[in-house]
């Protein structure tokens, strides 16, 4: 939200929508590797809602769910049934990484829609994380499960020989390009739509100036903030499961390598 004032709305518009993604220490002094952030703060918030719905919420396992069992299981659901379409049977065992991984993004998300909350998937430093690790295991399970047969994922034979080589070399960089790609994809959206937001919230306050121009700003501004909202709600969901579907994609690639 805003936060400028009647004096600084007269003396000109000021408004900084990118300090919303600024990591500040909740017990003051530097942000070094062991402060406590609003960064850190949210994170642990996401795994309390996390636990809250998937253990708590669906612990009575009752015959007729409750609210929080049905949004468990159909959670459950429909990861299961994602993971095993698009990596087959044997990717289900990974199911409890795509699982957490899904689960983490969006609860992320939607508590970053919060007002005045911090949304962590937002920052590159968290999405890189993410990225890098199933960048790892992909690699490492796909030397582990077929050897140096897993460098067939670079070698399309079905390509015509002379272009093999081409579209290897090309393949090689679009391998190493996943976990950029894969990051910087969350935390774009996210942040760009959250940016987006507080740049309409500065318009808002406008009708405190006498003029007509705040008159005919401000609703505009309010019904822009209200749409833009309701795409980001939309957004959180999609890109949680953007990155999960991404996952099993790299998982079916590391699992069954050969074109």
């Amino acid at each position: 939200m805003a936060t400028e004032t009647h004096s600084e709305l007269e003396d000109g518009l000021v408004f900084h929508p990118m300090d919303q993604f600024q990591v500040i220490s909740l017990v003051g002094g530097d942000v070094e590797w062991f402060t406590i952030t609003n960064v850190t703060l949210m994170m642990a918030l996401t795994v309390i809602v996390i636990a809250f719905i998937m253990i708590f919420g669906a612990r009575g396992r009752a015959l007729v769910p409750s609210r929080s069992q049905s949004i468990a299981e159909l959670t459950y659901g429909f990861i299961y049934k994602m993971v095993e379409d698009v990596t087959g049977k044997d990717g289900v065992v990974f199911f409890p990484y795509v699982m957490t991984l899904f689960m983490f993004i969006l609860v992320a998300n939607f508590l970053g829609l919060i007002p005045m909350a911090f949304t962590t998937t937002s920052h590159i430093a968290v999405t890189a994380v993410m990225a890098m690790a199933v960048f790892l295991a992909v690699t490492i399970i796909g030397f582990v499960k077929n050897g140096f047969g897993f460098l067939g994922v670079f070698w399309i034979s079905s390509a015509p020989l002379i272009l093999r080589p081409i579209l290897a070399l090309i393949e090689v960089i679009s391998y190493f390009v996943r976990p950029v790609s894969h990051s910087i994809r969350l935390a774009g959206n996210m942040m760009a739509g959250h940016a987006v937001i507080k740049v309409f919230a500065a318009f808002a306050p406008l009708v405190l100036i006498s003029t007509g121009i705040g008159l005919v700003v401000t609703p505009l501004s309010i019904l822009a903030i209200t749409a833009i909202y309701a795409l980001e709600v939309l957004v959180a969901f999609i890109q949680a499961y953007v990155f999960a579907i991404l996952t099993c994609v790299y998982l079916r690639d590391a699992l069954h390598p050969h074109h």
